[in-house]
């Protein structure tokens, strides 16, 4: 059967979230005299990283809910024990310069939507965030009414690469997994989890880490204006047929 939807990750993916991150944040540390404690710009920022993934991988075990992830990683960067109300002021703070950064979608998205849209793909969302922060985001990019739905692991309870994400965001779509495409950048979480729930995994590889895919590789592309001709290219993908 063809493929007759593409689902999406979000942050970095359609949007350029660690550009405007990388903004945020050390507009941030800045306002909040924290770069010299840190050792200037690169180093707060490494730091800023390896807190996030680390707590943020909290979050998606299960063992923390979005709300704590946050505060955890308030408190982990500091280096002090803080309440709740002030990490969540510490954090909010952020926000405001996260928000304030220049929120784009990747210069390529805007092309494939269009091509993917005139062959008659459906398309629609799966992210491993909350629908309180990735609809916004959407809105202001210009995507978010271009997708039937938007999933978001805060709100199912399952995260990916756990199969049942994935199953969920179909069940959304009203399609069976193998009718469906998920494009996303991590190869691990994104790709392979997709292809595991039975869907037709695709890393966007944009920095192009990995080698070229074969068929016993994971499906790669480097550039999502490649994304077309991959779906009607591959034996188990081809043009959607007529939904009636």
């Amino acid at each position: 059967m063809p493929i007759r939807a593409v689902l999406w990750d979000i942050d970095d993916t359609l949007f350029d979230y660690s550009g405007a991150e990388r903004d945020g944040a050390l507009a941030h540390f800045e306002a909040e005299g924290l770069l010299p404690a840190h050792g200037g710009p690169e180093r707060a920022l490494g730091l800023w990283r390896e807190v996030m993934e680390r707590h943020y991988a909290r979050f998606l075990a299960g063992e923390l809910t979005f709300a704590e992830q946050r505060r955890e990683r308030a408190r982990d960067f500091l280096g002090r024990e803080m309440d709740d109300a002030a990490a969540d002021e510490w954090f909010g703070r952020y926000r405001e310069h996260f928000e304030a950064a220049r929120w784009s979608a990747f210069a390529d998205v805007l092309p494939a939507l269009d091509t993917l849209a005139a062959a008659g793909y459906r398309h629609g969302a799966l992210s491993n965030s909350s629908a309180v922060q990735q609809e916004p985001k959407l809105r202001q990019i210009g995507l978010r009414d271009r997708l039937e739905v938007l999933l978001c692991s805060a709100e199912l309870g399952h995260a990916k690469p756990a199969p049942q994400a994935f199953l969920a965001a179909c069940a959304a779509l009203a399609l069976p997994p193998h009718e469906v495409a998920y494009v996303g950048d991590q190869p691990d979480t994104d790709a392979r989890g997709a292809d595991a729930a039975g869907l037709c995994g695709i890393w966007l590889d944009r920095a192009g880490r990995g080698g070229p895919a074969t068929a016993s590789d994971l499906r790669r592309i480097t550039d999502l204006r490649q994304l077309p001709a991959l779906l009607t290219a591959d034996t188990r993908f081809g043009a959607p047929s007529p939904i009636g």
